[in-house]
């Protein structure tokens, strides 16, 4: 079997699944968020009671923050709902706006807390929640009326998904290439429905050794191709990662060598270069070098996809010392991140000092423009308006207008266009 299917069998009691059957899991972990958190709780009360209590709230986490940092009312009491729905159940897991315990976006804020520990089910009410699986969790985007089953009972009626497996060969990257380059060559090649409710499964000697975060890039952005779930085998650096997190008792799972796959794709990493997704899809594809001179008007670095630690180093690595051409806006996805960039340093310079020097507009941890938001959301695009973005999608109205242009693109290239004022190769600042 192959790890999803693995992980599946030990939720259901079965010791054998097969793609294509149905199942009843046991959840570890539920997440949910200020945008879909409200209409799960309304489901979840209406249909189990309003004096009904969660499974357990040891295993329900609740993460606000899309819309948080704005004065949109209905935004505002999004966040009421979930605050009085915490209290009420007494959820110890509950990261409030406002306090200390706010985290920042919850596919990222899961890792640091420690919720997404191998051979595990994570649930959670947005599509991006497939980026656990970097950890070797079976992790998912459900719907608010599941969630709320899940609430009411700890379990869930799943298919199982048949997995596609992605090979990349290489013992090094290339310094000029980053996992978003990795992605959405993979995305260009298969489409936004090449795998439809279908396991990525990515492993090889260029996966084997990437960080965590770049693991995290590559699952996070599966749902873009209309993927289930997405998943690496977990490794000694996945260990590494989740033993400083937790002290929770884990069995992380493996796929079999000899595991049946739906179809496997290879790829040399030497051979790829920096990609582009033109607007107004994912899968629209491009090289770098193709778009050079491709006029802007605003460079955005930030989200789940591309607002970790690693990628403010690398965007950092270019900004450092040259002028910026256009808007530019960094927005850490945790305060943990935005923490780290007062710490880390390159050059002897902090990320921190690089960017406020060459002027970049710093927002505070959240989604901010990435789902576009309520009107004075940071760094929205208005009308008319082209950006390059580390984040991952790039539909109309995505960031905001539905006029506005959104060019996705590795944290390397969005650097590279933020200091060239148009689309760059980050090629040209980055020597081997």
């Amino acid at each position: 079997m192959t790890l999803t299917e693995k992980i599946i069998a030990r939720h259901s009691g079965k010791s054998e699944v097969v793609p294509g059957e149905s199942v009843w899991v046991d959840v570890d972990v539920l997440m949910t968020h200020d945008v879909c958190g409200p209409p799960s709780i309304g489901i979840f009360e209406k249909q189990f009671g309003k004096d009904a209590r969660v499974w357990d709230k040891e295993k329900v986490v609740i993460i606000p923050d899309h819309f948080i940092f704005t004065e949109d009312k209905y935004a505002n009491r999004n966040v009421d709902k979930l605050r009085a729905f915490a209290a009420d159940q007494d959820l110890p897991y509950f990261y409030d706006v406002g306090t200390d315990e706010y985290k920042g976006v919850c596919h990222v804020a899961l890792p640091e807390e420690g919720f997404t520990r191998p051979g595990e089910i994570l649930f959670g009410t947005d599509s991006h929640t497939c980026t656990a699986g970097a950890f070797g969790q079976f992790a998912t985007g459900i719907g608010n009326t599941d969630a709320a089953f899940i609430m009411g009972t700890g379990k869930l009626w799943v298919k199982v998904p048949e997995t596609m497996k992605f090979i990349f060969h290489g013992d090094d990257m290339p310094d000029y290439l980053m996992a978003k380059d990795l992605i959405l060559k993979i995305i260009g090649d298969i489409g936004v429905d090449g795998a439809t409710y279908r396991t990525m499964e990515f492993s090889g000697t260029g996966v084997q050794q990437m960080d965590m975060e770049s693991r995290m890039t590559l699952t996070n952005m599966v749902i873009e191709a209309g993927g289930k779930n997405g998943v690496v085998d977990p490794d000694e650096t996945t260990m590494e990662y989740v033993r400083k997190r937790t002290d929770k008792e884990f069995t992380p799972v493996y796929s079999d060598k000899d595991a049946d796959y739906h179809s496997v794709y290879e790829y040399n990493m030497e051979d790829i270069v920096p990609m582009v997704a033109k607007p107004h899809s994912p899968d629209n594809k491009a090289t770098a070098e193709e778009l050079e001179g491709t006029e802007l008007d605003q460079a955005y670095i930030g989200s789940c996809t591309g607002g970790k630690l690693s990628d403010f180093k690398a965007a950092a690595r270019i900004i450092q010392g040259r002028e910026l051409k256009m808007d530019t806006f960094v927005v850490p996805a945790t305060t943990e991140i935005a923490n780290g960039l007062h710490e880390e340093t390159v050059n002897g310079q902090t990320l921190y000092e690089i960017f406020t020097q060459a002027g970049c507009h710093i927002g505070n941890a959240s989604c901010a423009a990435c789902l576009g938001g309520p009107s004075d959301t940071f760094g929205r695009l208005q009308d008319k308006e082209a950006c390059i973005s580390s984040t991952n999608r790039n539909y109309p109205g995505r960031m905001g207008s539905k006029n506005a242009e959104v060019y996705l693109a590795s944290p390397y290239t969005v650097a590279a266009s933020a200091v060239t004022g148009t689309i760059a190769d980050p090629r040209k600042f980055i020597s081997n």
